[in-house]
């Protein structure tokens, strides 16, 4: 390399009161930088939900490119909706109206910094001396302190001047002027820079409608989670049901049974305390020493013990009749029936077959298998 990539402006221009200043206001221009067009703002400058800033232009580029859809300002046909806005600084994703960039508010301490910033950098210029603004604005050649960097080595790819060219390293290479050059790999550089913005544009578009489909994936699983759930609650309101129901033929027969074994319980009671008192009197009778009171009580007491003997033959209930075993559901079948409960292929809610299922089990709609 034969020659220097900065500026050789004197040294008191970067010393003495003034030394300080310019270090800020070159830190004051870093600030001012928009980090689309990499270029000072221009104004009007818009702020951000965020905070960011941006130029106005380079905001609307954005957003054009990230809502195609959207009717520009002033355009006839359907009233503008709104739409998406992401920060090229930080990703934040904001919504704007349907006034698009046009509704985010101007940052007019922004505009007012770039204005006194613009009128220092022109005051400075002006009261620089001419030899300063001439090595300001020219790089010089290291080998060849007089001459300046005006043309191009196109063999050794590198900036060089016409000393060179004529008697040093440089005098048998192909050479070009450095304006052409500078203009041809600028245009490069710029179509370069659209390309890749264009391109950042779109993965920014692809990105976005990712991230809108995690949102309806999320939707649609919240939604199949709350049907899934309904359906269930209804089997189980159909089983306590069916349960009721049967429960209350079991009780109903458990109930006549037992009323009808409670009544025979209280007629062989009857018959059995009747039978006691016979019996006492029949004691007493034995007692009488008199036989003809004797024969005439004898004689009724054997008639009331040949009935009562008569009636001891009562109805009874079978041995079997204590049983409810007929009381017997099959439920194995059933069982399985739900344990192998599951989605059912075929079409979604929609109407359209669902894209998952191609081959296999849809996700989407739910269904039991009967």
């Amino acid at each position: 390399m034969n020659f220097a990539l900065s500026f050789k402006p004197p040294s008191a221009g970067r010393s003495g009161p003034g030394g300080g200043g310019g270090a800020t206001m070159e830190n004051l221009e870093k600030q001012l930088i928009c980090p689309v067009c990499l270029e000072m703002f221009s104004k009007p400058v818009v702020i951000l939900p965020c905070q960011h800033n941006l130029c106005r232009k380079c905001a609307n580029d954005i957003f054009q490119s990230a809502n195609p859809l959207w009717h520009s300002r002033g355009s006839s046909g359907i009233a503008a909706s709104g739409g998406r806005f992401r920060c090229p600084s930080c990703r934040h994703e904001a919504v704007l109206d349907r006034h698009g960039v046009y509704g985010l508010q101007r940052n007019l301490l922004v505009e007012n910094i770039i204005d006194i910033y613009r009128q220092q950098e022109t005051s400075r210029l002006v009261n620089m001396k001419p030899e300063q603004q001439q090595q300001q604005q020219q790089l010089m050649c290291e080998e060849h302190e007089e001459e300046k960097i005006n043309i191009y080595c196109l063999s050794c790819q590198t900036p060089t001047c016409s000393m060179c060219k004529v008697f040093g390293q440089h005098k048998d290479c192909d050479v070009a002027p450095l304006s052409s050059v500078y203009m041809r790999q600028k245009t490069d550089l710029s179509d370069g820079i659209a390309i890749l913005v264009a391109s950042n544009d779109h993965i920014q578009a692809v990105i976005s409608q990712m991230e809108e489909m995690c949102r309806t994936v999320e939707e649609n699983g919240q939604r199949q989670r709350e049907q899934l759930e309904s359906h269930f609650h209804g089997l189980v309101a159909i089983l306590e049901e069916r349960k009721q129901e049967l429960v209350g033929l079991i009780s109903k027969q458990q109930d006549n049974k037992l009323k009808h074994v409670r009544s025979l319980i209280r007629r062989h009671g009857d018959h059995l305390e009747a039978a006691v008192t016979l019996v006492e009197s029949a004691i007493q009778s034995m007692e009488e020493l008199h036989m003809p009171l004797f024969i005439q009580s004898a004689k009724v007491i054997l008639e009331k013990m040949a009935v009562t003997a008569g009636a001891s033959d009562m109805e009874r209930p079978e041995l079997s009749y204590q049983s409810m075993s007929h009381f017997v559901i099959d439920t194995d079948d059933l069982a399985d029936m739900l344990r192998n409960m599951d989605f059912c292929s075929g079409v979604g809610d929609d109407g359209e077959k669902d894209p998952e299922e191609v081959g296999g089990e849809s996700e989407l709609d739910f269904g039991s298998r009967y």
